[in-house]
């Protein structure tokens, strides 16, 4: 097979037919999340821009990752020992599979890639993209042992395993062999596919997979009742039930969920240390625990579980509380990749996984499809627009693997000893997940409950939503987020009283957080205005949970949002030690920070911004790409304000000298080399002298 993906460029934007676009699959819970293959967003947008880079860059990128870096190597391999199980190479170096492999969970890579591509299918179609997912699925497929087992570490050599994986299956399961995780990545895969596609081709692959795990893992004599090391299978089998109706993959998922802290193999680490119905906060890994959570709100909406419903009521109180940075992202320590204690957020050893914002991203969506408060949607923003997309360079082609908050240019992790996004990782997990991501967006902006249609995120888009079985058009423009001003046409609607449901962000209503976790520490009280054909609408926010209803839409309607979008100063609870005495900024969803770049190279770590400092904007702000040759800039919306940065003397005495500080979008950061960075500024000169 021909294993480089040369040269995908995807064809102008293609609108699907709307029949297509118009399924919406039963998940269980009381809202339903409009499907990506319902909304198509405008090209020459935020998103628009977002979605490009991917197309163009991150997937074809990935692609050619899994060809160069063994990947695709590793199927070929495992059908070959399938296709001639007794050959002289089993016993031989070059089929050490610890070391022709890399890591347990590399197939995954593969999995992840398709994914993102079936997501672009549908906004981008293109033939030579499928063909080429086609001639990946011969690969996997080949792969596959008889009884529906695919797991090449093991297949390649079953003499000798990769060291992760155990001598017999699900041995390892547990700690490393990451044989559940491979599924979880191919089932979400394969349903991302066949709802993309129509075909069942890798449907097929998954199913087979899922019902090895269901005959041979579980509770029952002959079974290995083990649970997963890293868990993500729990949400995807929640998903292919969905999928296909087959109870047995529900059941797996809650045997899984279930069991856990039960088996053999208790840790902190993988939240494997007690019973999920006792685990009361946020700890250990974050990415594994952020999939874990959303596969128990996926399983609590399915069986209709209390018990399972108030776990993740609480855990979600503990993030968002507790655990939670000013740019959405989780996981305070590099050590185990993990959640710190409560309010344990460091900012220049933050670790924040680009994985972890994802997987919050996951989990905020499901809390908002199980209540239907704006709250869950204002916290899928503020990770989406700063924790999540600062993982990946604005050209598609570097990434980081963590988030933090402030920098000094150093990063003890890379090589070259410097912080700047990398162009691949030998753990791709973030890269790989950046690509299955990104593209799926279009699916998180639109919640659907009887005849009211949620207006959860803004971009430009144009979508075909299902309400009650019948088809309503909606295009939306706006600069978002950029500006507060969005406008929303009924092109149709065959429904009968059909109501749009805006989100007014907490942004706008003085609420950094549904917590006291942080808080705006000016006076300024931002502003809102929604209108129907120059008709004001007004509504009591709190009796609908953050929205504001637009009721009895008819075709030919014309809605226009205006939020008021004021540069806010941001305070920290004072129990987080790091950020006491400082300040950050906002302005709408998106979070500053100051580069030495930007800032005459002087050290932006040591600015000191006033008690009352005064903003000015900065529009089409130039950005040059350096980080990546010939990648194009690109501009932004910057801030300057009025500031100081201290100075030490020889004699170790400390003066300040006033020093304009100019900030730009957390997500933009890092791409003109590794330099100093900050988001919380001193304010309080006093904490100096402790």
């Amino acid at each position: 097979m021909k294993r480089t993906f040369l040269s995908v460029v995807i064809l102008s934007t293609v609108m699907a037919l709307p029949a297509k676009a118009q399924k919406v699959l039963a998940n269980g819970y009381p809202f339903t999340q409009v499907p990506f293959t319902s909304v198509k967003i405008n090209p020459n947008t935020f998103w628009g821009a977002r979605l490009k880079a991917a197309r163009d860059v991150t997937v074809p990128l990935a692609f050619s990752k899994c060809a160069s870096e063994h990947r695709y190597k590793n199927f070929e391999m495992a059908a070959y020992t399938l296709q001639h199980p007794n050959h002289k190479g089993l016993e031989t170096k070059e089929w050490d599979v610890a070391k022709i492999m890399g890591l347990a969970f590399d197939d995954t890579d593969v999995y992840k890639t398709i994914e993102g591509a079936s997501y672009i299918l549908q906004t981008y179609p293109d033939k030579k993209l499928k063909a080429y997912i086609d001639s990946v699925l011969n690969i996997v497929a080949a792969a596959q042992e008889p009884d529906g087992y695919l797991y090449t570490a093991r297949t390649i050599n079953p003499n000798h395993p990769h060291q992760w994986s155990g001598k017999k299956r699900w041995e390892k399961e547990e700690d490393l062999s990451h044989e559940l995780y491979n599924l979880g990545h191919m089932v979400d895969a394969a349903c991302a596919h066949y709802q993309a596609t129509g075909s069942k081709k890798f449907l097929d692959i998954a199913c087979r997979y899922a019902d090895c795990v269901v005959r041979e893992v579980g509770p029952k004599p002959g079974q290995a009742t083990v649970v997963p090391g890293h868990q993500i299978a729990e949400m995807a089998l929640a998903r292919l039930y969905t999928i296909t109706g087959e109870k047995k993959y529900l059941d797996e998922a809650k045997y899984l969920l279930d069991y856990r802290g039960k088996t053999h193999i208790k840790q902190t680490y993988s939240q494997s240390d007690e019973p999920i119905l006792k685990q009361t906060e946020a700890k250990g890994h974050a990415v594994r625990a952020g999939y874990m959570y959303a596969g128990i709100a996926d399983v609590a909406a399915l069986t209709k579980d209390s018990a399972y419903m108030k776990v993740i009521d609480r855990i979600f109180n503990n993030i968002v509380g507790k655990k939670y940075y000013l740019t959405g992202g989780v996981g305070a320590r590099h050590w185990g990749e993990a959640f710190g204690d409560n309010y344990e957020l460091p900012n220049m050893t933050a670790y924040n996984e680009t994985c972890a914002a994802i997987s919050m991203v996951y989990l905020f969506e499901r809390m908002f499809l199980l209540h239907g408060e704006s709250k869950y949607i204002d916290c899928l923003e503020r990770t989406l627009y700063n924790g999540v997309i600062s993982g990946m360079s604005m050209d598609g082609g570097r990434f980081f693997y963590p988030n933090p908050l402030s920098s000094d240019g150093k990063y003890k992790f890379n090589a070259d000893n410097t912080l700047t996004r990398q162009p691949w990782f030998g753990c791709a997990c973030c890269p790989s997940n950046l690509c299955r991501f990104i593209p799926s967006v279009p699916g998180y902006l639109y919640g659907v409950k009887d005849n009211n249609i949620y207006v959860n995120l803004f971009a430009g888009n144009t979508s075909y939503i299902k309400v009650n079985g019948k088809s309503v058009v909606l295009e939306e423009t706006t600069n978002y987020p950029w500006d507060g001003n969005i406008q929303i046409k009924v092109k149709k609607n065959d429904a009968k009283q059909t109501n749009l449901l805006i989100r007014i962000p907490g942004w706008v209503r003085n609420s950094v957080v549904p917590s006291d976790l942080y808080t705006y520490s000016d006076n300024q009280k931002p502003t809102y205005t929604v209108t129907v054909n120059g008709k004001a609408v007004t509504a009591d926010l709190d009796a609908n949970k953050g929205y504001l209803p637009v009721s009895g839409i008819k075709k030919g309607d014309v809605v226009n949002i205006s939020f008021d979008m004021p540069v806010r100063t941001v305070v920290a609870n004072q129990k987080v030690a790091d950020d006491k005495g400082k300040v950050a900024v906002e302005r709408g969803p998106l979070v500053y920070c100051a580069e030495a770049v930007d800032n005459n190279n002087e050290p932006v770590l040591r600015s000191v911004v006033s008690k009352a400092p005064t903003f000015s904007l900065v529009d089409n702000y130039v950005i040059n790409n350096t980080e990546t040759k010939g990648a194009p800039s690109f501009e932004v919306k910057a801030i300057r304000t009025n500031a100081q940065t201290l100075e030490q003397a020889a004699d170790g005495k400390v003066s300040v000298k006033d020093m304009p500080l100019t900030l730009i979008p957390y997500y933009a950061w890092n791409h003109r080399g590794g330099d100093e960075m900050n988001v919380w500024f001193v304010q309080d000169l006093s904490i100096l002298d402790k």
